[in-house]
């Protein structure tokens, strides 16, 4: 139906194509605009990314309107992320806050009609895919750059959420923030665990090329990234920084384990040992890294406590289409179940926050059409013979793993510096696994 309806419109407008170099090179405009998203999205508000975000998006819908043979095809991941849209505009009419959750709403339009934006101009230009990686992957080694000098002037601390009660004063980490908004270490350690996948694969995806000299500089920055991760303080990330170093070392045993299995062995013991002495000598870093242990006597352990339980009773309650999308939506009913003095914006669970908003049907859809991808995703990599392609998918994945990971303690997920990667990563995984058929 919906392919019937672009041929029909295509077909009447087709007079401005002919006429127009702007349609007949518009793929040239919205290419700069994508970059441009992942640019501003280091140093501008939420508003002005989103904006972006959607001019991509309206130029999106003009190509396919109007540019003849632009088809809609639906993978079998993207039926489930459809049925969860239906079922989170369900959720919107079902509000009871209805203004609050629309806002929420026009969010998740921006983040998903960008998604079908990317992979709408991937259809089409997929030797795009090395230049919006690599715009990416230099977005993040600048942000880490920045994390590295903050880190030299010992910042004074912009987050409540650090508990230094029983800590002496030498032993509490100045945790970096770098330039994202609003001035965040959770965020950007977030943003920075989310984007190593990407540099570790610059690295990987030149030395294949046989570029050496290009992929030592993937390797360094990879370090630097790393290092400013610790340096955030952001304990999710840390977690997440070591699932990122354990698939990626699953997946790359795929080339190295039969011919260079020794060699393989002694890189994972080396990075295992630079982890442990990390933790080991570095007094503040060894104490952030062992508060996630504490469970209660942490007071930001203690905190997210409570908000699990209140958002669970706010599921309870609300569990067939939830409250209504978006975090000020949430944090309006979030009053009526928080315990006193505990107010919070948002379930610090992506999970759980998707259920609270939307309801179960939102959650299992989500879910679905994440096992969906991370199948097709692993399968390719698994059986698939192009090693550019392999590498691309790994490191896409890997990273959409660390902020899925990171979502199970935090909800910087929804800030749209993340989004546009997650989304961006869910496009480009759709694009190659779509152009080759695994041998």
């Amino acid at each position: 139906m919906f392919n019937n309806i672009l041929e029909y419109s295509q077909e009447k407008l087709s007079f401005l194509h002919k006429n127009s170099l702007f349609l007949q090179n518009i793929d040239k405009f919205i290419l700069p605009l994508i970059l441009f998203t992942f640019i501003s999205s280091m140093f501008s508000s939420s508003d002005f990314i989103g904006f972006i975000g959607l001019t991509v998006i309206f130029f999106t819908f003009i190509k396919i309107l109007i540019c003849p043979n632009k088809k809609i095809d639906f993978k079998t991941f993207e039926i489930f992320l459809l049925l969860y849209f239906l079922v989170v505009i369900v959720s919107l009419f079902g509000s009871t806050l209805f203004a609050l959750s629309l806002k929420g709403f026009f969010k998740t339009f921006v983040y998903l009609g960008f998604y079908f934006s990317v992979s709408q101009h991937l259809k089409d230009n997929q030797k795009h895919i090395p230049i919006i990686l690599g715009t990416i992957a230099c977005c993040i080694t600048f942000e880490a750059l920045i994390g590295i000098f903050q880190s030299t002037l010992h910042l004074e601390q912009i987050s409540t959420w650090q508990d230094t009660s029983n800590l002496n004063p030498e032993d509490v980490l100045s945790r970096v923030y770098g330039t994202l908004k609003p001035l965040n270490p959770n965020l950007y350690g977030g943003y920075l665990v989310c984007g190593l996948p990407i540099v570790i694969g610059s690295a990987f995806y030149f030395a294949s090329k046989k570029m050496i000299k290009v992929a030592l500089t993937g390797a360094v920055a990879s370090f630097a990234v790393c290092y400013s991760i610790f340096q955030t303080g952001c304990r999710g990330a840390y977690l997440s920084m070591m699932l990122v170093f354990a698939l990626a070392f699953l997946i790359s045993a795929k080339f190295f384990w039969k011919e260079y299995k020794k060699i393989y062995i002694l890189i994972i013991s080396f990075a295992t040992l630079l982890f442990v002495t990390a933790l080991t000598f570095v007094n503040s870093l060894r104490l952030r890294f062992l508060s996630i242990f504490a469970m209660r006597s942490d007071s930001s352990n203690s905190f997210r406590f409570n908000v699990y339980q209140s958002s669970l009773d706010m599921f309870k309650d609300n569990w067939l289409l939830g409250i209504g999308v978006g975090n000020k939506n949430f944090r309006e009913i979030y009053g009526l179940y928080m315990k006193t003095g505990f107010d919070a914006l948002s379930a610090y669970n992506i999970y759980l926050e998707t259920a609270v908003e939307s309801g179960i049907f939102a959650l299992i859809a989500f879910l679905a059409f994440l096992a969906k991808l991370l199948f097709d995703g692993f399968k390719y990599i698994f059986k698939s013979k192009n090693t550019a392609g392999i590498i691309i998918t790994a490191s896409c994945i890997t990273a959409i793993c660390s902020a899925l990971f990171h979502g199970l303690v935090d909800t910087v997920y929804f800030r749209p510096q993340l989004q546009f990667l997650f989304w961006t990563f869910v496009a480009v995984i759709g694009s190659v696994i779509n152009s080759e058929q695994p041998d």
